[in-house]
């Protein structure tokens, strides 16, 4: 079994057990999941000729899917998202977020409240960016002014020539 490629001919597992007993492979250079197959032998045994199960599929939408779609369909921008970052909301999570808070009031038709809450997102973005720009610029310090009228030069001078001599 260890010359033999094809998968009609046992499974993974007893190709492996039958690599690892012949010595065609070192116990040390087995694979990452052999050991977990060991412990946790499958149910059913992975062979080719398994008919695959016939389990419905069922299909799974949620409310705010519809909201989601329509706005990455209309909307072409694309915001840059941090993956890592799970503090801040994107930028289509807080766009559902306008969008539910404005149709729970029930005012607005439903066109209505996806234009209202895409101005919306559009001001709650422009200022954070104001804000990270204003807490990303160098704070500066304030010093008193001198005031006179004599040049005075408080920096020294340095000279190419007297670098390089020794």
């Amino acid at each position: 079994m260890a010359n033999s490629r094809l998968e009609k001919i046992g499974t993974i597992i007893t190709r492996t057990q039958g690599l690892l007993k012949s010595g065609a492979m070192k116990f040390d250079e087995r694979p990452l999941w052999y050991d977990i197959v060991m412990a946790f032998p499958p149910k059913d045994e992975p062979r080719y000729d398994r008919p695959a199960p016939n389990v419905p599929i069922r299909r799974i939408f949620y409310e705010e899917d519809k909201i989601r779609a329509k706005f990455h369909k209309s909307n072409k921008i694309t915001y840059a998202v941090n993956l890592s970052d799970f503090k801040n909301p994107t930028a289509t999570q807080q766009f559902i977020e306008l969008y539910q808070n404005l149709s729970t009031q029930g005012a607005l038709d439903e066109d209505k409240v996806y234009e209202t809450a895409l101005d919306l997102l559009e001001d709650k973005l422009r200022l954070q960016r104001e804000k990270k720009s204003v807490a990303d610029e160098p704070a500066v310090i304030s010093q008193p002014v001198k005031s006179s009228n004599a040049n005075v030069d408080t920096g020294k001078t340095v000279k190419l020539q007297d670098i390089f001599n020794d």
